[in-house]
């Protein structure tokens, strides 16, 4: 029982991120996030080398998610203005997290086929090889997935007039060394 409730400490916090930006609904992202813990209480056990738990929940996972997908005709995507509110908030670096937001949104709205990699690449800190164990798919693919979702992000960053900065900041740290001393 202590090893299942290290992995649910150690794991809950990213499996939710990760649920919550396929699903993009908190009780679907929760309820994904369970049953994926339900599996490994199930089958984890047969997981000879432990080392690799965390590959193997986050495959479970999205293997879920697809499978909920794939059974329901009527998936619903829910902006993630939905969940805005639980975005934290610092005023000091505002603009950045406005940023954030924004291209997390526009992470959202790209297809399931680039969100996944990008989210678990940008926002999970996985690994090539993590995510490729994850998405079953080759670790070339992976890059890929990756290099064209970064590209039509960037492009719907551009695109939208929302994305723009309010405030353009040169930042020339070389032209700051010279003029402090």
């Amino acid at each position: 029982m202590d090893e299942f409730e290290d992995l649910v400490n150690q794991y809950y916090q990213a499996l939710y991120r990760f649920a919550l930006s396929l699903a993009k609904n908190p009780d679907h992202a929760s309820d994904l996030v369970q049953q994926t813990f339900v599996i490994w209480a199930k089958k984890g056990h047969q997981l000879i080398d432990r080392s690799k738990a965390k590959t193997w929940l986050f495959t479970t996972l999205y293997r879920e998610h697809l499978s909920i997908a794939r059974r329901s005709k009527k998936y619903r995507e829910h902006e993630i203005g939905d969940v805005e509110h639980e975005l934290p908030r610092d005023e000091e670096e505002s603009g950045r997290k406005m940023d954030a937001q924004r291209a997390v949104t526009l992470l959202s709205e790209l297809d399931e086929v680039f969100r996944a990699p990008l989210t678990l690449f940008y926002l999970q800190q996985h690994s090539y090889k993590e995510i490729a164990e994850v998405l079953d798919v080759p670790m070339g693919t992976v890059m890929s997935r990756i290099s064209r979702g970064k590209e039509q992000l960037r492009k719907k960053m551009m695109a939208e007039p929302a994305s723009a900065p309010k405030k353009i900041v040169d930042f020339q740290p070389e032209v700051m060394r010279g003029t402090n001393g």
